[in-house]
């Protein structure tokens, strides 16, 4: 059940995926960490809390990022480990990761783009020895990193991240694709298939976690016979006390159902999975007025034709505000209905697998 992950032990085979803008902070990260998990802190704005944010974003950011690592490190009591999920496309990609390396992260996770220069910038920190990982969506990614990865700086993932079609937030699928979503076990099959040559040359295993689609311990059970290392959940996570997201996001949530989830585009050029709030509702009649300000912290974003700013959107949500914010969640949050806490999540995941054994 334990995986080892560039040689430290990951006691449950279970990732707590990472949710931006101040959603998965800390406080989550850490409480999963102590479980036995791997608890997953995001880069993405996370300091949007601090006094000087509006003036001095970037700076804010990487202060704030530098903070909550080391506390998260603190709430996990040396059980578990602490990655933090740094997307690509943000501007300040490069210098989330160096700073996330030196406060003592145990793995960098990385999504929204392709990380082709990460082994690179976690060499720049000579003191770290955390793992390093990308999100993939499917084989063809997997192989093309770990060519690069191993032609370039003689290294591959410690571990990979498969994301399905059913995850929340941005998706690593077209839009068209999502009109016929591939299975996670064909994907899996694919990744499995793609990094083979370089498991065997590398002579260690690289353990795939599955995600976007895994809505519990019984569906992870199966993934792992499949040949997964373990699974990754976010959404169902944001339903507990330890979460960072406010009490209005929570409850927007649990009052979910199937038919209140929505594909979006996003301003950043992707499809993205959330709630149909009152901004989505305006953004699809043409009604939702553009932003007043940009401050580029997406590289992909065209701040003059976006529809909306993303930033000033999820931090809205994150603190409950209905009628403005972007709430994203999984395919699967319409079944999340009642708030619980981490140790009660953890604890149920693993009775759900034991129980599909």
């Amino acid at each position: 059940m334990a995986v080892t992950i560039r040689g430290k032990t990951l006691p449950l085979p279970i990732l707590q995926g990472g949710m931006g803008v101040g959603i998965s902070l800390d406080g989550l990260a850490g409480a999963v960490a102590a479980c036995g998990g791997m608890g997953t802190l995001s880069t993405a704005v996370c300091g949007f809390q601090e006094p000087d944010f509006a003036k001095r974003p970037f700076e804010a950011n990487l202060r704030a990022l530098d903070r909550q690592v080391r506390h998260a490190k603190v709430l996990a009591h040396g059980a578990g480990l602490i990655a933090v999920n740094a997307m690509v496309a943000t501007t300040q990609y490069a210098d989330s990761v160096r700073t996330a390396l030196r406060a003592g992260a145990d793995a960098i996770v990385c999504g929204a783009g392709l990380p082709k220069d990460l082994p690179g910038l976690a060499s720049e920190v000579s003191d770290s020895d955390a793992a390093i990982a990308p999100i993939v969506s499917g084989g063809r990614a997997a192989g093309l990193l770990c060519k690069l990865w191993d032609r370039h700086y003689g290294r591959i993932p410690d571990f990979l991240i498969l994301e399905g079609p059913e995850a929340g937030g941005h998706l690593g699928f077209s839009r068209q694709d999502l009109d016929a979503p591939p299975s996670l076990s064909d994907l899996l099959r694919e990744v499995l298939t793609a990094i083979a040559p370089f498991r065997d040359k590398a002579g260690r295993d690289i353990p795939v976690f599955v995600a976007g689609g895994v809505k519990n311990g019984a569906d992870m059970a199966r993934y792992m016979k499949e040949g997964a290392a373990g699974a990754q959940f976010a959404t169902r996570f944001i339903a507990t006390e330890e979460c960072d997201a406010s009490e209005g996001y929570k409850q927007r949530l649990l009052a979910a159902k199937a038919d209140d989830i929505t594909l979006v585009k996003s301003p950043v050029g992707m499809p993205g999975r959330a709630l149909r709030s009152p901004l989505i509702r305006r953004v699809e009649d043409g009604t939702q007025p553009p932003p007043e300000r940009c401050v580029k912290c997406i590289v992909t974003c065209d701040g003059k034709n976006a529809p909306y700013c993303i930033s000033k959107a999820l931090i809205a949500a994150r603190n409950g505000d209905w009628e403005n914010g972007l709430f994203f969640c999984g395919a699967a949050g319409g079944e999340v209905n009642a708030l619980s806490t981490v140790p009660e999540q953890m604890a149920q995941i693993m009775d759900e697998w034991r129980a599909a054994q």
